[in-house]
């Protein structure tokens, strides 16, 4: 273990990407296959390899207290020397002791994290990571610290480690990529590249992919400059979400790659019966199901040629997020709350089905797979096979048998339009708004799925809901290399009623490095009180704050949350006393629920 730590104190001290990779292969090279395998995992930041369910489950106070323990050091003598580091590895390297016989082997720190992950309570966690750190050398223990929070710090991503997994085992690097995406274990890829045998990584079902993302324009004019033929979806607000189907199993995940299945447990049935195994890509929404669907199969059914916006309407409408939003994080959900909050999964993506990864194929021939999985053997609500329609697929609600359709109608083929101009680009965005939706998204029919990564084959389309001016009430010390400044901000609005500022959220972008130097001047200044990471301060700051959408909510003592918000710029013209109001809040709140 020591040597693990010391090459990532030379990772550390070079910016250079290819001296880091250089750095890690040569580690990589001078360990046997098992150590260099649990090595590349640790090196990725993690404690265990991607696809595990397994976790440490272990937090910040515990790993604190165990070395508050262990230094024999006092709260304020620890705080004094994170605030120097703004890591907690780092703080264990400083002021643990050194003992004699201390040193680890990297296969038992990585045994000794298997029995932290099985022990049951914080009491046996403790203990055992109390024991741990006792056993390493401080510099050992930095890393095993960092390891745990999953945060290195060296400036050591895992493409860089793929990356020396191909310089040390003269593997090319695209076969290293792919074989550790389908994967999710950069260890077995290592030993995949060792014996060369990349070629034969298979799909690991229920470890999620990557999530491709897209790139904001700011006008219709503009969202048809990039690629020819464009397929346009309305943006939902909800939980972008993955579903892994396989032998009848079907597990949901979310774009940080948690689970998420309990949360929503009326939807795994709706997709439990597709004939293949496959990977699908959409949106998890609240949603408002229409009211007679015998109606709605009759409109359609004259109507074939139903414009795109109406077809949309027949399918239901989403709800606000904040309405989904009471169906996160639940172990349980209540029959109440089933019927109350039904969900739908709107799917526009396919990743993978019956064996084939179809990442590399263009999003017209991945739409017309998905299509083909989901008509197939299930009866579908047609819009009508129009020319817009048949270059990108049949629109759809997965039903079972009538008695069943309305309790099964929980997952939805996204419907897809098409916009020549930018007229009828705005005339979509504006429909899309007009359903409840954020706006538009944008896709390039041509594209491939790059997982994880942003550009412009993706494009989204959306205008925030509003702005408020809002008071800074308190600010922390940031993170990383904001570790030494007041980098993020809680802010409020005024309660007229009872003359006091209510908190309402909290933003940490959106301001230049410059302007939160200036601003962290200004706020140790002026402090009202000093809580270590955390100061409360002068309310005088002015501050106009975007956001994606409004939640209420008891985190604050507003009664309500921004979603998303984004510092716009400082407000130096306004005074604390011009900020909103908590009035102005719920008509904002009132105007984005009008249509739920």
């Amino acid at each position: 273990m020591l040597r693990f730590a010391q090459n990532c104190e030379a990772i550390a001290a070079t910016t250079k990407k290819l001296q880091k990779a250089a750095i890690v292969a040569e580690y990589l090279k001078s360990r046997n296959e098992d150590e260099a395998a649990i090595s590349a995992v640790f090196l990725s930041g993690r404690a265990f390899a991607a696809w595990e369910e397994t976790t440490l489950q272990i937090g910040g106070s515990l790993l604190w207290r165990a070395v508050a323990e262990l230094s024999e050091k006092d709260e304020s003598a620890l705080t004094a020397v994170y605030r120097k580091h703004g890591d907690l590895g780092a703080v264990a390297e400083e002021v643990l002791p050194h003992r004699s016989g201390q040193g680890l082997k990297i296969l038992e720190v990585a045994d000794a994290f298997r029995q932290v992950a099985a022990a049951r309570g914080p009491a046996a966690k403790s203990a055992l990571v109390r024991d741990l750190l006792a056993r390493a050398t401080p510099l050992e223990a930095k890393y095993i610290v960092k390891i745990m929070t999953g945060d290195l710090r060296i400036g050591l991503k895992e493409s860089l480690v793929e990356e020396a997994i191909a310089k040390a085992y003269g593997a090319g690097l695209a076969e290293v990529q792919r074989a550790n995406m389908l994967l999710g274990d950069i260890g077995k890829t290592l030993r995949l590249a060792v014996e060369h045998n990349l070629a034969n990584a298979k799909m690991r079902m229920f470890h999620p992919l990557g999530f491709m993302l897209s790139s904001p324009v700011e006008s219709a004019e503009e969202g048809l400059t990039y690629f020819a033929e464009a397929a346009v979806e309305d943006k939902y607000d909800g939980i972008r979400a993955q579903a892994h189907v396989s032998g009848g199993v079907v597990k949901f995940f979310s774009r940080t790659r948690d689970e998420i299945t309990e949360s929503f447990p009326e939807l795994p049935d709706a997709l439990a019966g597709l004939p293949q195994d496959a990977i699908l890509d959409g949106e998890i929404v609240a949603w408002e199901y229409p009211q007679d669907l015998a109606r709605t199969q009759k409109v359609v059914d004259e109507s074939p040629s139903e414009a795109g916006e109406m077809k949309a309407m027949e399918l239901g409408r989403a709800r606000p997020f904040s309405v989904l939003q009471q169906r996160l994080g639940r172990k349980k959900v209540s029959e109440k709350m089933l019927r109350e909050i039904p969900v739908a999964y709107l799917v526009f993506d396919l990743l993978y089905a019956g064996g084939d990864l179809l990442i590399d194929r263009p999003l017209r021939e991945r739409a017309q797979v998905l299509d083909e999985l989901l008509t197939g053997g299930r009866k579908v609500v047609h819009h009508g096979d129009t020319e817009a329609q048949s270059k990108v697929g049949t629109q759809g609600k997965l039903t079972f048998d009538s008695e069943e359709e309305i309790s099964a109608a929980s997952v939805i083929r996204a419907p897809v339009f098409f916009a020549g101009t930018p007229e009828e680009l705005e005339g979509l965005f504006v429909a899309a708004r007009s359903r409840g939706n954020e706006g538009l998204m944008i896709k390039d029919l041509a594209s491939t799925y790059a997982p994880g990564k942003r550009g412009e084959s993706w494009l989204k389309m959306k205008r925030e809901l509003a702005t408020l001016d809002v008071v800074v009430t308190a600010v922390e010390f940031g993170h990383g290399k904001r570790i030494r400044v007041l980098s993020d901000y809680t802010f409020a609005v005024w309660d007229m009623h009872k003359d006091r500022l209510v908190n309402i959220g909290k933003a940490y972008s959106g301001l230049t490095d410059a302007e939160i130097s200036e601003m962290t001047q200004w706020f140790l200044e002026h402090t009202i009180e000093d809580q270590g990471f955390r100061r409360t301060v002068e309310p005088k700051i002015v501050l106009e704050v975007a956001f994606n959408n409004m939640m209420q909510s008891d985190r604050h003592d507003s009664g309500y949350a921004l979603r998303f918000p984004r510092i716009v710029r400082l407000r130096p013209d306004k005074t604390a006393d011009e900020a909103d109001t908590i009035e102005r809040v719920r008509e904002i709140f009132e105007k984005q629920n009008s249509h739920s």
